[in-house]
């Protein structure tokens, strides 16, 4: 091992190990910091839970095999619903992607201490909703290689292509805003892995980038975080408003609303903050980071929850009481459509999902961890209902009825394909995210070293 190596010991403090020292043959745990024992060890439950996620990866594997040899007519996508569960997920995943990359910056310029031990999570959040959501469009497409017609004969006025340019670039973007925190991580993770796991082992000292642990190196790696959080910030904000402008740049009843760029960034924002409760709470308990993740990380998400719920719910109710007060035509059918008719059943349950989380979050003091987790699961469940409610609807209440078209042909039913693919979806969402947390500290290390010392005697500072 050379020198300058970097290692924590079991408090998680740094150690310099002089030329010509290796560390002393260690039992399979013994030595390693509290949270590098979810990289180094594996239990019963994991592999469990990997066999059912691959499992379903390859039945929805096998609904998109089935999809590509029989065309969309395998899946309730007809002449009235161009778009369905794919731009559902689509549109659902970009949001929650918002979870990790911008809400992860704003906390960090606005100097919150309390965010060091959640911030990988929320940021792990958007990398792995990006990859996952992103293909949900080609899916949609039908025929995969169409793709290539956008860059080939794309217009730059389309907001398709709009679409692209920023879900790529905030893709990047978030990848290295990710990757930086890691860097001390990684370096070390290197001599723990040393001997259990001598090829990862060489990868991690490879991205690790020579960091040596110095105040030099962590005084540039601060400031390139910096940097780095303040540009994201509105790549971030951008992203879902230019997914926004494919609906409402059309001339479409239900659609055509300038609130709708506003509107889609804070349900993105919210549907992030509740997947960061639902994450903080899964790993807390299974890899036991009661230590680190306080009841005041749930209680301060908490109350960002609540504020932005409440604009959310502002948003809502402008947004629906200005169709119902002005509609005429198709957007008063669409109305009635959404408040009493065939998608009444939906909306109503869409919006009891999404808002009651809201009173929750108010009440947290009462209801406790506990509910504000539930009520963040659920709120997430509405919130892939409410982009179910934007796009379908719609499509169902056209300016013109389309001639000759079979009645069923209006009535827009998902098939096993659309939910195998949907399912799937989900599951390579978990599995990537927990391939991550076996593969690198879920919580920064270095970030919270001096964090957990003082919580000791103070608590987390807030």
């Amino acid at each position: 091992m050379k020198e300058g190596t970097v290692r924590f010991d079991a408090a998680g403090a740094t150690v310099q190990l002089p030329v010509g020292t290796r560390p002393a043959p260690e039992p399979e745990e013994a030595g390693v910091p509290e949270l590098l024992l979810p990289v180094v060890r594996s239990g019963t439950g994991f592999y469990v839970l990997l066999g059912v996620l691959v499992g379903t990866i390859v039945w929805g594997l096998v609904a998109y095999l089935n999809q590509l040899k029989y065309g969309l007519i395998v899946t309730g996508l007809r002449s009235y619903f161009s778009w369905g569960l794919y731009i559902t997920n689509f549109v659902f995943f970009i949001g929650v992607s918002h979870a990790g990359t911008l809400i992860s910056a704003i906390l960090r310029v606005t100097g919150a201490d309390w965010r060091r031990p959640i911030t990988r999570m929320a940021e792990v959040i958007t990398g792995v909703a990006l990859l996952v959501g992103a293909p949900m469009v080609i899916i949609d497409l039908g025929r995969p290689e169409r793709l290539f017609n956008l860059f080939l004969h794309g217009r730059l006025q389309s907001p398709l292509l709009w679409d692209v340019i920023s879900v790529t670039t905030y893709l990047f973007g978030s990848l290295v805003y990710l990757y930086l925190p890691m860097i001390p991580d990684l370096a070390a993770l290197y001599p723990h892995l040393e001997t259990r796991r001598p090829i990862l082992a060489r990868v991690y000292r490879a991205l690790s980038l020579g960091w040596r642990d110095t105040p030099e190196q962590h005084r540039l790696l601060e400031k390139t975080i910096s940097v780095m959080a303040i540009v994201i910030m509105p790549v971030a904000v951008s992203v879902h408003t230019v997914v926004s402008y494919i609906f409402s740049m059309t001339m479409r009843e239900g659609w055509h609303s300038s609130i709708f760029g506003p509107y889609f960034v804070i349900g993105a924002i919210y549907s992030g903050i509740a997947a960061i409760i639902v994450a903080m709470w899964i790993f807390r308990r299974v890899y036991r980071l009661e230590r680190y993740i306080t009841e005041i990380h749930f209680r301060k998400l908490g109350y960002l929850l609540l504020a932005v719920g409440l604009v959310y719910f502002y948003t809502t109710f402008s947004e629906y009481l200005t169709m119902f007060y002005t509609g005429k035509g198709p957007e008063r059918r669409l109305v009635t459509d959404l408040f009493v008719g065939r998608f009444a059943g939906v909306f109503w349950t869409g919006m009891a999902l999404t808002f009651v989380p809201v009173v929750v979050a108010a009440f947290a003091r009462w209801t406790g961890v506990t509910g504000l987790v539930l009520g963040s699961f659920v709120a997430n469940v509405g919130m892939w209902l409410k982009r179910y409610i934007i796009i379908t609807p719609t499509l169902a209440n056209p300016f013109m009825p389309i001639q000759n078209v079979p009645a069923d042909y209006a009535v827009y039913r998902p098939t096993w394909v659309e939910w195998s693919i949907t399912a799937a979806a989900v599951a390579t969402f978990v599995l990537l995210y927990v391939l991550f947390s076996k593969l690198f500290p879920i919580v920064s290390m270095w970030e919270t070293r001096d964090l957990v010392a003082d919580s000791h005697a103070k608590g987390v500072r807030g």
